[in-house]
């Protein structure tokens, strides 16, 4: 009897999930607690017909059928049953859907909040095509535990996957101990150190060479935001000093030579402790430059730039509207035209490896906390919704890359770097069923009016291109289609990330060459 309740029941649930689209928060209600208790896992059998299925090795004309949020076969031709949801992608391209290294979603920041959290923001992700990001966790205090539980809560909500990486933010014996603990149980594989920030977040050099060969024992990568922090608080002082208040005053005290130095320096200790280094939001040719000749040398090191890096320039900061200019703040700053284009042709020739958003919104309330004072501006611009639209305009409609390195520089080489391929980044058996319908001919408009974010202003306001996101399928389910946005607050899962990704092969064999190099200690006489 127990057994007819429970079958009952099922078919119940099936029969709601195929006829109801109530199962989902429709888009109208995204940012309220609308009542979408339906459980998620509710499972969807999806074939894609027709499509040219494109991974980063290869792409090919095949259709791809998905069971239980899982791809089970990727072929031509593929015969199902009627009770199946076919989608046609003929002509158009399916490709794995966009992993965003580079978040920060409800974090804490200069005396506010971003507007975005783990809903809104992933939400806009899934309208543009990316099914996975990474954010970061700010530890409480200096406790990477306690940072970590209160992302945890954070995430509640979450309708897409995530991971997290961790910042560091001070040294002792604790933090020590407690990164083997984020490595061992907790699933994080990597550790940012701000060498900007002075007062806050920042790190000096000594905290930074503990903090690497901790990451070099656990098998972490890592990160680091590459700026001179003590060089920076030297410029904004005297910005204040010359009267320059506004978001001009933002640019002109951190220039690019304050990165390039500081990526040089992050990349010289990382070389001398042997250790991978993962430089984000690479914004200068200053460091990119130097990201290239660590690179050329044999060294291991990943460059990230972000979307508003390669293809804004930073004469929005002098417009005479405070309120437009101080939209456009980050760190480090949008570098002046020239920037963009060289790391655009970086990209396209594997100097730079993948591209994020340090997605940071902050609403034009927000951002008004700096009205006479440019150092209080809270930093961060968007990206999530726009990032795999951007692109590929940018990059593949204009004939810099191809199609498989599009999915390698969106998708892929975040997920090897992180080490969660081939369950992530690949249309393959087995891999999660995480995928994009796009469709090359199709145009898309960015706007302020239709983005699916809390903030009121876009940074690529008005810009149209080639190249639509037309169907996302996120864990199996499909959450936008004909323009439409259906998701399930706490769908989305916490994603798991094991240390030593391919970055970390053959460090032990380098480190055995140069302690047999040394001819040392001599043995000397003490007469």
């Amino acid at each position: 009897m127990e057994f007819l309740i429970h079958l009952v029941s099922l078919l119940a649930l099936f029969s709601v999930s195929e006829s109801n689209n109530n199962q989902f928060c429709d888009a109208t209600n995204i940012y309220g607690d609308s009542g979408c208790n339906v459980p998620s896992s509710v499972s969807s059998k999806i074939l894609i017909k027709g499509g040219t299925v494109v991974n980063a090795h290869h792409k090919e004309v095949a259709d791809v059928y998905i069971e239980d949020g899982t791809i089970v076969a990727v072929q031509p031709n593929i015969k199902v049953g009627d009770d199946i949801k076919v989608i046609d992608a003929t002509g158009k391209l399916v490709m794995p859907g966009g992993i965003d290294p580079h978040t920060h979603l409800a974090m804490e920041f200069m005396g506010s909040e971003t507007i975005d959290d783990f809903f809104s923001g992933q939400a806009a992700a899934l309208a543009g095509g990316t099914t996975m990001h990474i954010d970061f966790v700010i530890p409480v205090n200096g406790s990477l535990s306690a940072g970590y539980e209160a992302y945890v809560e954070k995430a509640k909500r979450s309708c897409m996957d995530y991971g997290f990486h961790m910042a560091i933010t001070k040294w002792n014996e604790t933090v020590s101990e407690e990164m083997e603990i984020m490595v061992k149980e907790k699933g994080i594989n990597s550790f940012k150190f701000f060498l900007a920030y002075k007062g806050s977040f920042m790190v000096n050099d000594e905290l930074l060479m503990e903090g690497l060969k901790k990451c070099k024992s656990l098998g972490a990568l890592a990160m680091v935001h590459a700026e001179n922090g003590d060089a920076v608080f030297e410029g904004q002082k005297r910005m204040i000093e010359l009267g320059i208040t506004g978001p001009e005053g933002h640019a002109l005290s951190r220039p690019p030579v304050l990165e390039g130095e500081a990526t040089a320096r992050a990349i010289r200790l990382a070389s001398f402790v042997n250790t991978p280094l993962y430089v984000v939001h690479v914004m200068s040719i200053d460091a990119m430059e130097e990201i290239a000749r660590a690179r050329k040398s044999g060294q291991r090191v990943v460059g990230e730039p972000v979307v508003s890096g390669l293809l804004l320039n930073d004469s929005v900061l002098w417009d005479p509207d405070f309120h437009f200019a101080a939209r456009y703040i980050m760190s480090p700053p949008i570098r002046e035209a020239g920037h963009g284009t060289a790391l655009q042709a970086a990209l396209a020739t594997g100097i730079l490896q993948l591209v994020g958003t340090d997605h940071c919104t902050f609403n034009s309330t927000q951002k008004a906390l700096g009205i006479g004072d440019f150092r209080k501006i809270p930093n961060g611009v968007n990206g999530m919704e726009e990032r795999m639209h951007l692109v590929w305009d940018t990059m593949v409609a204009s004939g810099q890359i191809s199609v498989t390195d599009y999915v390698r520089i969106t998708s892929t080489e975040c997920a090897r770097i992180f080490n969660i391929y081939p369950r992530k980044g690949a249309l393959l058996v087995g891999s999660d069923a995480d995928i994009i319908i796009l469709n090359p001919n199709s145009s898309f408009e960015i706007s302020s009016k239709s983005h699916h974010y809390r903030t009121d202003t876009n940074v690529y306001e008005g810009w149209r291109g080639k190249g639509k996101v037309e169907v996302t399928i996120a864990g199996g389910r499909v959450v936008w289609e004909n323009d439409e946005l259906k998701v399930i607050p706490g769908a989305g899962k916490y994603i798991e990330m094991p240390p030593f990704s391919y970055l970390f092969d053959g460090i032990d064999k380098a480190d055995a060459k140069y302690f047999s190099s040394l001819r040392a200690p001599v043995k000397r006489s003490m007469t």
